[in-house]
């Protein structure tokens, strides 16, 4: 429908309908020849004429001012000859409309005008009752050019109102892609963020479990053994448990969650430092955040749980220690994990734990950095914007271990 509002040309059986057309006006033209104008019937010439002037209309489309020309060719000498006058009108019209309809509308009010002064010329040496036939002839001439000049804004009005809208049919679907790709983004940074962390705590207490079941083969400490084995069906748990929670968030909007809520934001943290600790890492958490929002706390949960899986996996001691901190104050919600292991550089190996953090900062409207730290190890700054009222500078708290010092600040 578009194309046809456009670009008249291009409408289906184009050259079909114009010759139903010239048809029709032939037929109009030789029934007013015959009962119009007193019954004064053209001579034989004036009936080719009549009949000729038809036929450039079957390609008016295409050529609307040379069949105006042809039809204005034509008609000069049908006037010329004193046959019918109201005659031709019919076609006359046809192919001044099309002008109109399909030009531009100087070009239009010229051409009219042309075809005026050369009727005009033809006409001037009519008696006085056929020049007022004429010139009333004349004003029908001038309506149908502006009405071709009308219908043809309206088309252009027409056009710009389907185009914008097949724009923002266009626009909505490319947002549609974007948040589909968004959306696989956030799962598969969801997805790295627990896979990760539990491989990554899985394979140190596993090797804990080996190092016990090899160190005194002799005299096997069950016990060891057991609490080794527990932490790792713990931390399948805890993993199956996350999992499932993300896939029933991510499957929301499909009426397949059951209610569970969002993924653990700052609540979470706790758990998060007791199984690095079960990893063998000591690790300090300190919170003086109250309530954030959502988005803020879950991009906080995230971005502490890869960092303490980097440490763990690459803190390279047995005595490693791990300092987290979360401040709310200023507005913004600051991140800090800082280790002392032999940590590695931000540019070693070919993971997505940097990548996917900075993205979970960018998500949340804030920014991370991370290398090594001035005393050594490796450190991760995270600051996430918080809303107005989003968060307190109430009091600080600790994780409940006996970590911090009653402040907030926790043990150094």
């Amino acid at each position: 429908m578009a194309a046809i509002i456009r670009d008249p040309r291009t409408a289906p059986h184009a050259t079909r309908n114009d010759a139903l057309l010239a048809l029709t006006t032939a037929v109009t033209g030789t029934a007013m020849a015959l009962f119009i104008d007193d019954g004064r019937r053209p001579d034989a010439l004036g009936w080719a004429l009549l009949l000729a002037l038809q036929v450039p209309l079957v390609w008016r489309r295409r050529r609307p001012i040379p069949v105006l020309a042809a039809v204005v060719a034509l008609v000069v000498p049908y006037h010329a000859l004193d046959n019918n006058h109201s005659a031709p009108i019919p076609a006359t019209f046809v192919a001044l409309y099309t002008v109109a309809v399909t030009g531009r509308p100087l070009r239009t009010l010229l051409t009219g005008t042309a075809v005026l002064v050369v009727s005009m010329s033809v006409m001037l040496p009519l008696d006085t009752e056929q020049a007022i036939e004429v010139l009333y002839v004349f004003g029908w001439v001038a309506a149908v050019l502006f009405v071709g000049i009308d219908v043809r804004f309206y088309r252009q009005y027409v056009s710009a109102i389907v185009e914008r809208a097949e724009r923002a049919e266009r626009t909505r679907e490319e947002e549609a892609r974007r948040r589909v790709a968004e959306e696989r983004l956030r799962v598969a940074r969801d997805l790295h963020d627990l896979l990760a962390h539990t491989i990554t705590l899985i394979g140190v207490q596993t090797s804990v479990a080996a190092h016990v079941l090899a160190a005194v083969p002799d005299r096997l400490d069950r016990t060891a053994v057991a609490k080794a084995l527990d932490d790792i069906a713990e931390t399948c748990r805890t993993a199956r448990g996350e999992l499932r929670t993300t896939l029933e968030v991510l499957r929301e909007d499909q009426g397949a969650g059951d209610g569970r809520g969002p993924l653990p934001g700052l609540a979470g943290l706790p758990d998060l430092a007791e199984t690095a600790r079960a990893s063998g890492a000591e690790v300090e958490l300190t919170v003086r955040a109250d309530e954030v929002p959502p988005a803020v706390g879950a991009a906080a949960y995230r971005i502490v749980q890869e960092a303490l899986t980097n440490a763990v996996r690459h803190g390279g001691r047995d005595d490693l220690t791990v300092r987290v901190r979360l401040d709310g104050g200023g507005g913004v919600l600051r991140v800090e994990v800082a280790d002392d292991g032999v940590g590695a550089s931000e540019g070693t190996g070919h993971g997505f734990g940097l990548v996917g953090m900075r993205e979970r900062a960018r998500s949340a409207g804030g920014t991370l950095d991370a290398g090594p730290g001035e005393d050594g190890g490796f450190m991760v700054n995270a600051v996430l914007p918080l809303p107005v009222g989003g968060h307190g500078h109430g009091h600080g708290h600790g994780d409940g271990d006996g970590d911090g010092d009653g402040d907030g600040e926790g043990a150094r």
